[in-house]
C-alpha cells in the first residue's frame, strides 16, 4: 500500500458539506453547493495538480441517501484521489451559511455531521500521504497526529518519511483557555495557519484595527508561538491569513507579509472556503518545494495558497474547470501558471 501511494501528496481530514448560502438582501440564496473544509482544501490542492498529478490529491466524501448526481459529476471531473463512501442510511452532512454586514458569517449544521478521523485512513492509500490538512481543536490536533503516525508505524512501513502536518485551528476553540493545549499541538505540526482573528483569540486580543488588521500585534503573537517552538525540531512555521490584508509568513529568523491576490472587493463574490482553499495550496506547495527541511519554501507555498484562495472566492461555490483550445487546464478561464506569474511580478 505504501508503494502504491507514494505519489499521494495531500490528504485532508476536513469534512464534505453540501452548503446552502443565504446572502444579505437583495441577493438571492443558493442551494446544493459543493462545500465544506474538505472540498475546498482539496480544491486548493487540485488547482496546482493537473492530471495525472490530480490523483495525488486525497479527500473523503461521505455520500448520504440524498447526494445530488450533479455534485458527483463535478467531483468526478476533478479526477482526484477522492475516496467516495456511500452511507445510504443517513443524510449527507449539510450546512447553512448566512452572511450579514462586514462579511459576518453565521453557520449551522442542518443535518447530523459525520466527522473524519484516523480510522477513515486505515487500509487506504490516503494513510501514506506526504501531507495532512487537519482542521480541528488543539486537543483533537494532538490526537490526530499521534494516531496517524501510529497507524503508519503499525502498517509495516515504519521507514516511510514522516509526513508534513498542516493545522488549521477551528474558530470556536481559538480561545485563551485553549492556549496551553495549543502550544503542545504546535510542537507536533509543521505549519499552523489560523486567520488573524483566530490567532488573536488564543491570546484574548483583538487583532483588528480601524481599516486594516493590526500588523504589529499579529507579528508579536506569531513570535510567541515561534519562541514556544513549532514542529518536532522547532523549525516549523506560521502563516496567518488576514483576508484583504494578505498573509504573514513567519518561521525561524524570517517574517514577511504577502498581499492578497484580489485587491478589489468587487472581485470577491463569496469568501466561503477561501481559507480552506488557501490551506490546500499551501500544503502541496510545502510538499513539492525543492527544500522541505525547516520549511524553507514556506513563502512560495503561501503564494500558492493565495492563488488557490483567489480562485475559490471569485464565485458562489467552486470555480469552473475547463480546457483551453491547446488542452491546458483553466479555472474560471484562467491558467493557474499565468495567475501565479502575474502575482509574483507585482
Amino acid at each position: 500500500m505504501a508503494q502504491a501511494a507514494e505519489h499521494m501528496d495531500f490528504c485532508t481530514l476536513g469534512m464534505f458539506i453540501i452548503d446552502e448560502i443565504e446572502f444579505a438582501p437583495p441577493k438571492p440564496p443558493v442551494k446544493e453547493i459543493l462545500g465544506g473544509a474538505g472540498a475546498y482544501s482539496a480544491l486548493g490542492a487540485r488547482i496546482f495538480s493537473p492530471p495525472p498529478r490530480s490523483k495525488a490529491v486525497g479527500w473523503i466524501v461521505d455520500c448520504g441517501s440524498d447526494f445530488p448526481a450533479a455534485l458527483r459529476d463535478t467531483i468526478a471531473s476533478w479526477d482526484t484521489g477522492v475516496l467516495m463512501r456511500d452511507t445510504p442510511d443517513r443524510l449527507t452532512t449539510r450546512g447553512w451559511n448566512g452572511y450579514g454586514e462586514n462579511e459576518h458569517r453565521a453557520f449551522r449544521y442542518t443535518t447530523p455531521k459525520l466527522r473524519l478521523d484516523h480510522h477513515a485512513l486505515a487500509n487506504t492509500q490516503l494513510l501514506w500521504s506526504k501531507s495532512f490538512h487537519l482542521i480541528c481543536s488543539p486537543l483533537r490536533c494532538i490526537e490526530l497526529v499521534e494516531n496517524i503516525l501510529a497507524l503508519r508505524n503499525q502498517s509495516g512501513h515504519p521507514q516511510s518519511p514522516r509526513p508534513l502536518f498542516v493545522w488549521e485551528p477551528v474558530p470556536d476553540l481559538c480561545i485563551a483557555q485553549e492556549l496551553p493545549t495549543c502550544l503542545k499541538a504546535l510542537k507536533l505540526v509543521d505549519c499552523v495557519s489560523p486567520n488573524h482573528a483566530e490567532l488573536g483569540g488564543f491570546f484574548a486580543r483583538d487583532t483588528n484595527s480601524k481599516d486594516h488588521v493590526n500588523y504589529r500585534l499579529i507579528e508579536g503573537l506569531c513570535d510567541q508561538w515561534l519562541q514556544n517552538g513549532i514542529g518536532a525540531d522547532g523549525k516549523g512555521g506560521v502563516v496567518v491569513r488576514a483576508g484583504k490584508d494578505g498573509c504573514l509568513v513567519a518561521h525561524q529568523g524570517s517574517r514577511k507579509w504577502l498581499p492578497a491576490y484580489h485587491q478589489r472587493a468587487g472581485n470577491v463574490v463569496d469568501p466561503t472556503g477561501g481559507g480552506n482553499g488557501f490551506l490546500g495550496g499551501l500544503a502541496v506547495g510545502l510538499v513539492r518545494g525543492s527544500c522541505t527541511s525547516g520549511l524553507q519554501n514556506i513563502e512560495e507555498a503561501a503564494i500558492w495558497g493565495a492563488i488557490s484562495a483567489s480562485f475559490a472566492i471569485e464565485q458562489v461555490g467552486t470555480p469552473t474547470l475547463s480546457h483551453s483550445p491547446q488542452g491546458e487546464e483553466t479555472w474560471n478561464g484562467v491558467r493557474v501558471e499565468d495567475r501565479l506569474s502575474e502575482f509574483k511580478e507585482r
